[in-house]
């Protein structure tokens, strides 16, 4: 184990935010537990997770909301993303659907506004529309979600894709394809990878390898698949959990440095690609 400091990531416009944050993927989605799941990320922010990433998607607008409860009277201590839906991803139905985040989440900007997936609408009028919410100060930088290696070099030959500052994608020690071509590729360029999914919705705790290294750090599995993230240059992690001792484990992920023979295990257990590999979604 070492310090607790977070580690951070610097954006191409030079912003720098946390590489560990708040996942809020599911939530929103039973009203019933909406004051549970405000409360987990009040006490993520707490203790410094001071990153959340949120979605329009996600439970069709309600986590944005429970975001809004959340950091109310805080919003200045904080680094929010969210997304826009594909089908809402045309220039005025990105402004109209960015203008709804706002008001979900009670805030006058939103520091990285992202394309969840690609759709119908072309890239160059869904990065018009981020460039003039950007001049706006509605967002402070804009990125992509689930972009393969092609769509990527695709946006950033459009007269403006070079401010892309974000590609989200799955990413986990089961999920390893980035690792061959896209990973390398954005970490070239300055394009921070934002890693959903980090723990394989609580999978990888079950796995006999990092049960093992876990062992040695007193920590647990899910930690060590965190802390493996945490390690590479340019990746941020968002985990996401309704439990406050969740997030305080995973918090206590950036505490612990693995040294060359776990990660060596780690390898062997979680073989890197050795090729080109379509990327991943859930």
């Amino acid at each position: 184990m070492t310090d607790d400091t977070l580690p951070t990531v610097t954006l191409r416009n030079g912003v720098s935010l946390p590489a560990l944050g708040l996942g809020t993927w599911q939530m929103g989605e039973d009203r019933r537990l909406a004051e549970k799941e405000t409360d987990a990320l009040k006490h993520g922010i707490d203790i410094g997770l001071t990153l959340i990433d949120t979605a329009e998607m996600y439970g069709e607008g309600a986590a944005e909301e429970i975001v809004g409860q959340a950091i109310e009277g805080r919003r200045q201590d904080l680094f929010l993303v969210s997304k826009v839906y594909p089908w809402n991803a045309s220039h005025e139905g990105t402004i109209a659907a960015c203008e709804r985040s706002l008001r979900r989440m009670k805030t006058d900007h939103i520091d990285l506004y992202l394309l969840h997936w690609r759709g119908e609408h072309s890239l160059e009028e869904t990065v018009g529309a981020f460039e003039e919410l950007r001049r706006q100060g509605k967002i402070g930088a804009w990125g992509v979600s689930n972009f393969d290696l092609g769509d990527m070099e695709e946006l950033l030959a459009l007269p403006d894709g070079i401010n892309c500052a974000v590609n989200q994608v799955l990413y986990n020690l089961s999920r390893r394809g980035i690792e061959y071509d896209l990973l390398p590729w954005c970490q070239e360029r300055g394009i921070a990878v934002m890693a959903y999914s980090p723990i394989e919705q609580g999978r990888l705790a079950r796995n006999d390898a990092l049960i093992h290294i876990a062992e040695a750090y007193q920590a647990t599995p899910a930690q060590i698949a965190l802390a493996f993230l945490l390690e590479r240059d340019g990746v941020i992690a968002i985990p996401k959990s309704s439990r406050p001792e969740r997030v305080t484990e995973n918090r206590q992920a950036a505490s612990i440095e693995l040294t060359d023979e776990d990660l060596d295990a780690l390898d062997a257990a979680f073989p890197p690609p050795n090729q080109s590999i379509p990327l991943e979604m859930i």
